[in-house]
């Protein structure tokens, strides 16, 4: 069973933006899902802009980081 990490970004809408309302799904095995929660579309990581571009960065980093020392911690 491959473990998977959810999390909700909303961001606010700025100037001519609109908001966006994104799930995004990390798996235990690299696989990573974005979803458009109003529309209900599969979005790429390199359609992100702004604040869920930067969330987006900032969790993958957490995942590995937790990940290698989950690694570390059964291997060591």
């Amino acid at each position: 069973m491959v473990r998977c990490e959810h999390f909700r970004f909303v961001e606010p809408s700025r100037g001519n933006r609109p908001s966006s309302d994104l799930t995004f799904k990390f798996y235990e095995d690299g696989k990573l899902v974005i979803t458009d929660n109003d529309s209900g579309r599969t979005i790429n990581p390199r359609e992100l802009r702004g604040g869920s571009y930067d969330f987006y960065v900032r969790q993958r980093i957490a995942f590995i980081k937790r990940d290698l020392n989950a690694k570390r911690a059964k291997y060591a």
